[in-house]
């Protein structure tokens, strides 16, 4: 090849990659709030590329804990919402911020805690649990977030007719790796979603001790941020999302995703 040639096929390629690039900048985009649980098990990067691949969009994930998720939605920083508070959910959605809660996907909560188990929680009833913790002073770590897993947690205590939950009770301010490290660190129980805790290495010592009540169960909506509210919000992007993760091919995406070997969310948004 002469050198003239050499030249003209680094021009080619050149030209090329900057096509590329400039197509890359220009695809569309929106910005999706959600759950530190969604982003910190893994499910957005087994999600969202198939997402981009079908539909050519791009989705940009801020994960939160749902209170700050919804508060993004308020303020019309994200065009869609993708949360686990369903009761915070319709109020949105009541409130004229959202156009309408489409139900997803769910999983569960469990109660996780050092195996030797000092307040003898092991079981399945959540509330009776929390009364043990906070009878026998336990280290708890809280959230303490405004986030889905942390409005759960606030409502089992509240079951468990308990204001005082014990000198052990942390808040973190965190989500929910960050809170299974701190458990983990010095041996706390932790309230977290199925989800996070499968696809969480830093254990240690910690290990499921409550599981299986069926007020643990953890359901996921989506929604899209009112453009009557925020003329500015990419709508009709955010619905594209919204029509594709209810859909079978989104919904058999997220049955897919497995950690060693067990699905971490139950899709169900036809049922």
């Amino acid at each position: 090849m002469t050198r003239r040639s050499h030249l003209i096929h680094w021009m080619v390629a050149v030209g090329a990659w900057c096509v590329g690039s400039a197509l890359a900048q220009n695809a569309p985009s929106l910005v999706m709030a959600s759950t530190t649980s969604t982003e910190q098990s893994g499910l957005f990067a087994h999600l969202l590329p198939a997402f981009k691949q079908a539909t050519g969009i791009e989705a940009k994930v801020v994960a939160l804990g749902t209170g700050q998720a919804l508060d993004m939605g308020r303020r019309g920083d994200a065009d869609v919402l993708f949360v686990h508070d369903q009761a915070a959910e319709e109020k949105f959605v009541a409130d004229g911020f959202g156009v309408k809660r489409f139900p997803v996907m769910y999983n569960d909560f469990v109660l996780v805690g050092p195996a030797s188990d000092p307040a003898k929680t092991r079981g399945k009833d959540i509330v009776s649990a929390l009364q043990k913790v906070a009878a026998a002073q336990a280290p708890f770590i809280s959230r303490g977030d405004k986030s889905g897993t942390h409005a759960a947690e606030l409502r089992y205590w509240k079951q468990a007719g308990l204001d005082a939950k014990g000198a052990g009770y942390k808040e973190c301010g965190c989500g929910m790796g960050p809170a299974l490290n701190m458990g983990a660190s010095i041996g706390a129980y932790v309230l977290t979603d199925r989800g996070t805790w499968l696809s969480f290495k830093n254990r240690q010592d910690l290990q499921i001790l409550v599981e299986g009540d069926k007020q643990l169960f953890n359901q996921y909506g989506v929604m899209v941020v009112n453009p009557v509210k925020h003329p500015h919000v990419k709508a009709e992007l955010a619905q594209k999302f919204v029509d594709w993760v209810v859909s079978p091919a989104g919904q058999a995406n997220i049955a897919s995703y497995k950690v060693g070997g067990e699905t971490l969310f139950f899709p169900n948004a036809n049922k």
